[in-house]
């Protein structure tokens, strides 16, 4: 690769030759995956056999996903799209990431669709398989080589406007109690009405982390939704190693629950998509998700204990980050997604019914 580009390279690339034997053409063909799909960057399959993502704009390094990918490659992880390469420019102003190459994923389709069926068909039985993902790829990046110096965790600086009640005791703490006064600020109307009816409720759910943490902290996936969970021809996926673009500052190293616990509450996130879009029963739709919850923890601890490493998960920390992650859902909503406000808020709805006489 000529100067300023480099490749940095975690497989082989499989051959794009159209037969067995033949020299590749050098113009196989190319394809984006259409305006239906929902991306931040830009993603084009050649020859249905690899994925090129060019990051729009650049991102500066470092940057999370060329590392984990080279990771989960060497350390054998399979449920994820082939990782192949990276490509970068170096120049005056430093490295930037410019493209990720992995592997096509034949008849995946995207998580909030697929689970939204399933939420509408009343059909838990993926929730196992996730789990077990969950855990495979937690039990992979447990062992990622850790920093060669432990940084100090950043603080949270209060955002301008806002009367942040702090929960004093740990950077995890600070940085929940800003989420709940960032989401009770930018909520609105009658959303913000109730919200605010229940802050100390949900404010009282984060205490649980100003005790000290005892679980090891791990390399996370930073941002592990269901929309993030291919479900494709052989299985399913996860994808998107890229972090969390609404979080910043998020420490890499965190309890394995803080991905758990946003993985668990998108299932109720999925519930509400069935009840809004797909006419699903209310009732129904929350049975499910319930259901789905639990055996998605279920498989997650049995394959930890399976594998001899059941001290990667505090569920005490699940119920806080739950709330947390409902909190960064509406502050979400509020500045990039309006329409999105009925998911957190109707999980919150579910979570803290009507007091009835």
């Amino acid at each position: 690769m000529p100067p300023p580009f480099a490749v940095r390279r975690f497989s082989a690339l499989p051959s794009l030759s159209y037969e067995a034997g033949d020299l590749d053409t050098g113009v196989p063909v190319e394809r984006d995956f259409g305006a239906h799909v929902d991306q931040t960057n830009y993603s084009v399959v050649v020859a249905d056999r690899v994925v090129v993502k060019w990051l729009t704009p650049p991102a500066a390094l470092p940057h999370p996903a060329p590392d984990l990918l080279a990771h989960l490659a060497g350390a054998g992880f399979r449920d994820t799209a082939p990782p192949y390469a990276a490509l970068t420019r170096v120049d005056g102003a430093g490295e930037t990431l410019l493209a990720l190459v992995t592997g096509y994923l034949p008849e995946a389709r995207d998580g909030w669709e697929w689970c939204a069926d399933e939420a509408a068909a009343g059909r838990t039985a993926f929730a196992e398989a996730l789990g077990r993902l969950a855990a495979d790829l937690h039990l992979a990046l447990s062992t990622f080589p850790p920093p060669s110096i432990v940084a100090t965790p950043p603080t949270v600086t209060p955002i301008s406007g806002l009367a942040v009640s702090r929960l004093a005791g740990s950077p995890l703490a600070e940085r929940a109690e800003q989420a709940l006064a960032e989401a009770l600020a930018l909520t609105d109307g009658e959303d913000g009405a109730w919200l605010a009816g229940r802050a100390d409720a949900l404010r009282a759910e984060l205490a649980p982390l100003t005790r000290p943490i005892s679980t090891p902290l791990i390399r996370i996936h930073g941002d592990l939704h269901v929309g993030q969970i291919l479900r494709w021809r052989d299985g399913y996926a996860v994808i998107d190693f890229d972090g969390n673009p609404t979080v910043m500052e998020a420490a890499p190293y965190q309890p394995a629950a803080r991905d758990l616990a946003q993985l668990a509450t998108s299932l109720e996130h999925v519930a509400q998509v069935a009840i809004k879009r797909r006419g699903t029963p209310p009732s129904q739709a929350l049975d499910w998700a319930g259901e789905a919850r639990e055996l998605l923890l279920a498989a997650y601890r049995s394959r930890l204990a399976e594998r001899g490493r059941p001290d990667l998960l505090d569920e005490s920390l699940l119920r806080p980050f739950e709330i947390e992650q409902e909190c960064r859902e509406l502050v979400y909503a509020a500045r990039h997604l309006p329409r999105w406000r009925y998911a957190p808020m109707g999980v919150l709805h579910a979570r803290y019914p009507e007091k009835t006489p």
